[in-house]
């Protein structure tokens, strides 16, 4: 069987494209896979920010165009880049064991910043947390593949920058992490670290082959992040976050949702059985909002 995937054509989903069909490979060495990069317009417009193009769904829609109009059987995609609604037509058919959740600082430690430091990041929920727990700190923007974006610390007074750890990990890059922030410091982005690998529902052929390398504890936990976004009615460009993790067959999920200078944060959590978990984090994302005040807090975002 010939599989080709399609992915954007940055380093890292490159990395993550060829990651899945190293697995595909191991778990079938019969199959043929061919990697098919699609250029999206969120990598197109790099001088804009996210949220202002319309949220992470700029990254996947060309990608997942190609998937249904037959120019490639399989997409492989940051879980945290997906819209919580996946297009008709199209299935996450394996979420693959997730890596470091973390984010990470480059440039230095939170605790070394000096203050009034000037940090960059693309990503209103780390600004936002950030900014809850130091707010001497000053922010810039961040765009650019992740060479880019590395480079910027250090540099035209810019102290230190967030990215992902997974991210820096995946290219080799790990060394340059100066800290890995602790998720009850920084909450995760929902799907964070993790790959979605998407197909046609009606492709039986293509799904039976991602069943093997499917990771039930790391889908089990996005899932359950992917209820908490679904219930925002939003995309992951809000300031808004969750991490669910697994313990046997429980799983525990904590939100948050925040202001953008981080003023504001309201949390919650909450425990259950981990088929329960896209449930648990609709929950979640239900108590913040209509208990807690974090629809008002969303809408001054």
């Amino acid at each position: 069987m010939k599989l080709r995937v399609a992915t954007r054509g940055s380093a890292l989903a490159r990395w993550q494209a060829d990651h899945v069909a190293g697995l595909l490979r191991k778990a079938d060495p019969g199959l043929d896979v061919e990697v098919v990069v699609i250029e999206t317009g969120g990598d197109l417009r790099r001088d804009v920010p996210i949220w202002e193009l319309g949220g992470k769904g700029v990254f996947v829609k060309e990608v997942q165009a190609a998937v249904l109009e037959g120019h490639a059987r399989l997409a492989v995609h940051s879980a945290k880049d997906l819209p919580s609604a996946t297009p008709e037509g199209l299935v996450i058919a394996a979420v693959p064991e997730r890596a470091d959740v973390r984010d990470a600082l480059v440039g230095a430690p939170l605790v070394d910043l000096p203050d009034s430091a000037v940090v960059a990041t693309g990503s209103l929920r780390r600004r936002a947390q950030l900014a809850a727990v130091r707010p001497d700190l000053r922010f810039e923007g961040l765009r650019g593949n992740m060479d880019t974006r590395v480079n910027r610390a250090g540099h035209d007074g810019v102290e230190a920058v967030v990215v992902a750890a997974a991210a820096l990990d995946r290219l080799g890059w790990g060394a340059r992490i100066a800290e890995r922030l602790d998720v009850d410091v920084m909450v995760p982005q929902v799907g964070q670290a993790a790959l979605a690998v998407e197909c046609r529902a009606d492709d039986d052929e293509v799904r039976c082959a991602l069943e093997r390398i499917e990771h039930g504890p790391s889908r089990r936990a996005v899932d359950a992040e992917r209820g908490f976004l679904a219930e925002l009615g939003g995309d992951c460009s809000l300031p808004a976050a969750a991490h669910a993790t697994l313990a046997g067959d429980s799983v525990h999920i904590r939100g948050l949702i925040a202001t953008v200078d981080g003023t504001r944060v309201v949390r919650h959590e909450l425990s259950g059985p981990a088929a329960a978990g896209a449930a648990l984090g609709r929950s979640v994302a239900r108590t913040l909002l209509d208990e807690q005040g974090g629809a008002e807090l969303l809408g001054g975002a």
